[in-house]
């Protein structure tokens, strides 16, 4: 079957059916349909052309009278990020304690999924919109409903963050809109435009700013750290695994083909935004004591040099850019649910009173380790090829390219600091009193990180099965680029 329609609908109905199970036979009725979506995936990834651009195209009309259309596709950009989507979710479903949760949270996840998927395949900006909606409504109720602490300020700072984003972007493609000659959503015919260089400025920072509090890139961060400290575990690594990709897609898939001389105009001050991103969030993340908000911002340094790999506008530092959006979800997401097994048995995430726990949890422990060097990008795991590919791209942008891989190899350099004395707190040393009790991890959760750690060492040793797949859609797309600004 080569209707991705149906992997919109089968989450889709999940979420209806979910929405009513009040008993906790709920997860195994959203893992089911997710492993469902994951499975009907694997035949577009088959099937898939990497030099056939655009491909397994549906067509819906939406509204005849303003010509939008549910217009859906895959390309060498898209298609990474829906397998990342659709292997991560059944994963995450896993990892929930099915006694907490009821129906309606697997019902937001699935609802969720739905979002994520079409903001990844849409080729019409009015469905691309409604995805980017659909997307954070479910983890705002995720966050707010079952997060801890101070969640629902927290909460709604971050609703209001990421809706006034929103509505930027919205005005750009209204604008859009009415500059094409057919009055269309179509992101082809948006691509094709040709606008003044002061209207693509103006549309860099209506697409920019959506875009950069999604991934997020300093300054517009503030709302990360907390948000993922005080969501639940499942939140967090919806948040982190995939949600904040929206943003790093939203800047290939729209910036890029829309404002090229907004680009040119205004790049190098978003590559300067990503590099400051990176040194600060390293420093911050070094004083952190709570596991969750280390990794939070770690997340930020290295989304940081995701998106300098976009805005060095080469095809090294894309291609890495597309690697390491797969690689990121796979290690962030791996690190959250350590951090939650361990809060489980111990029950805090503070690293003060952890310590010495891989004598007592000797499967995690060698988990955790394999999860920690693929973070940090240690050879023959996947951050390697990833963060040395950006680094080439950094270094090839321009007459700064060597000051901006200098600094942004800050992120190796604090990673591997920060990310170690996380590991040591954690893991080394002797056991607290508080800690003689605690017991290894159950084969379940033996079973889900030896996933991860098996994903992390095949993109180490095999990365150009992913990279094959995107080359040619950066090299068209980059080629695009140089020829609507020369």
């Amino acid at each position: 079957m080569d209707n991705l329609f149906l992997l919109l609908l089968f989450p889709l109905i999940a979420a209806v059916l979910l929405a009513f199970v009040r008993s906790s036979i709920a997860k195994w009725i959203a893992l089911g349909s997710s492993l469902l979506t994951l499975a009907l995936t694997i035949p577009f990834l088959l099937r898939f052309d990497p030099q056939g651009g655009m491909q397994f195209e549906q067509v819906w009309v939406w509204m005849e009278r303003l010509r939008v259309q549910f217009h859906i596709g895959l390309d060498g950009i898209s298609l990474p990020l829906v397998l990342l989507t659709n292997g991560l979710i059944p994963f995450i479903i896993a990892t929930v304690d099915r006694k907490r949760f009821k129906g309606n949270f697997y019902a937001l996840i699935s609802f969720m999924q739905v979002g994520l998927l079409l903001v990844f395949m849409a080729l019409d900006a009015f469905a691309f919109y409604v995805g980017w909606e659909i997307a954070l409504i479910p983890i705002y109720f995720i966050c707010a409903l079952w997060g801890s602490g101070d969640r629902i300020a927290t909460n709604l700072k971050f609703f209001i963050y990421t809706f006034a984003g929103s509505i930027l972007m919205l005005i750009g493609i209204l604008y859009l809109y009415q500059q094409t000659p057919n009055k269309s959503f179509e992101w082809a015919t948006f691509a094709s435009l040709n606008l003044s260089e002061d209207a693509q400025r103006w549309l860099f920072w209506a697409f920019f700013l959506a875009f950069a509090i999604k991934i997020p890139i300093i300054p517009f961060h503030t709302w990360q750290p907390d948000t993922y400290t005080q969501a639940p575990a499942a939140g967090t690594m919806l948040l982190s695994g995939i949600m904040l990709k929206m943003g790093i897609f939203g800047l290939l898939r729209w910036l890029l083909p829309i404002a090229p001389f907004g680009v040119s105009a205004y790049g190098t001050l978003a590559m300067i935004l990503c590099i400051i991103g990176i040194v600060y969030a390293s420093i911050i993340a070094f004083k952190q004591d709570d596991a969750k908000r280390l990794i939070a911002y770690s997340s930020i340094a290295h989304v940081g040099l995701i998106a300098g790999g976009v805005f060095a506008l080469n095809a090294e530092g894309m291609q890495g850019a597309m690697i390491q959006m797969v690689n990121h979800g796979i290690s962030a997401v791996g690190l959250f649910f350590a951090i939650d097994l361990i809060e489980r048995q111990v029950g805090t995430r503070s690293l003060k009173e952890l310590g010495g726990l891989a004598s007592r949890m000797p499967k995690l422990a060698i988990a955790l380790l394999i999860i920690v060097m693929g973070a940090v990008g240690l050879p023959l795991t996947h951050g390697f090829v990833g963060e040395f590919l950006l680094l080439k791209g950094l270094f090839g942008a321009g007459q700064y390219g060597v000051w901006y891989a200098v600094f942004g190899g800050l992120t190796l350099i604090l990673g591997a600091v920060y990310m170690l004395r996380f590991y040591q707190k954690a893991m080394l040393g002797e056991v607290s009193a508080s800690n003689e009790n605690v017991v290894d991890i159950k084969l379940g959760s033996v079973f889900l990180l030896g996933l991860l750690v098996a994903a992390i060492l095949f993109i180490g040793v095999f990365p150009n099965y992913l990279l094959r797949l995107s080359e040619p859609s950066v090299i068209e797309l980059i080629q695009q680029f140089t020829l609507r600004t020369a």
